[in-house]
């Protein structure tokens, strides 16, 4: 299947995987209009591409209900996502540069690459398991390793949590939650959640930090205890 599709095709894919992994809902279809607004193409482009892929049996895209993935769309997103996020390790750790602004340099350096050069990127880089933004990085064959983080939004005051990954790639969204220290590992605890979808009160060590819910969802967390 690999074979069939071109590297825009796989590149959507991966797009769209990356766009359902953020819904709070994991149940939640992704609409035309949200894919256009997230890839910033237009919607007839979006539609025409959408039916192509589900042509081929990767995506299921019903009138009304929005668009969502098969197993054969997942993993061919999923091995290209590999690519992506292995890039992203190799241009920080080996090529020094700054995580916050790597991502649109790894899908530019991924487009292409082969699976040998993967791999050895995969092994100068030290085998990493997940990407400098926290998520988790495929096997060769497709498959993710086992996942039990959620949405900061979604944990309760009184949790203790360490931030496992970030699901936005925007460079002004990242540079905030790195200053306010919510990066990848860090351990705080949730001290109390306003009603009605309002803000939270973290505590990192001796200091406290307030966040909104919009910014809460883009960070997954682990709860320890």
């Amino acid at each position: 299947m690999s074979n069939e599709l071109s590297s825009k095709m796989r590149a959507y894919m991966a797009e769209i995987y990356r766009l359902l992994d953020r819904q709070p809902n994991p149940s939640e279809n992704v609409t035309s209009s949200q894919l256009a607004d997230w890839l910033f193409v237009s919607p007839p482009a979006v539609n025409r591409m959408v039916n192509r892929l589900s042509e081929l049996g990767l995506l299921v895209h019903q009138p009304y209900q929005g668009i969502t993935i098969t197993e054969r769309g997942k993993l061919e997103a999923l091995k290209h996502i590999r690519c992506q996020r292995i890039a992203e390790a190799f241009l920080v750790a080996v090529m020094g540069m700054n995580w916050l602004t790597v991502h649109e340099e790894a899908l530019r350096l991924s487009d292409g690459l082969s699976e040998a050069i993967v791999q050895r990127m995969f092994e100068m880089t030290g085998a990493p398991s997940v990407c400098p933004h926290g998520e988790p990085i495929p096997d060769a064959q497709g498959a993710l390793p086992p996942v039990r983080d959620e949405f900061l939004s979604r944990i309760g005051a009184g949790s203790k949590i360490r931030v496992s990954r970030l699901i936005t790639r925007e460079f002004d969204r990242l540079q905030y939650i790195e200053a306010l220290g919510l990066v990848p590992g860090q351990a705080c605890e949730v001290i109390h959640v306003a009603p009605f979808d309002g803000p939270m009160q973290l505590q990192l060590g001796r200091e406290f930090r307030i966040i909104g819910h919009s910014l809460a969802q883009l960070i997954r967390a682990e709860v320890v205890s």
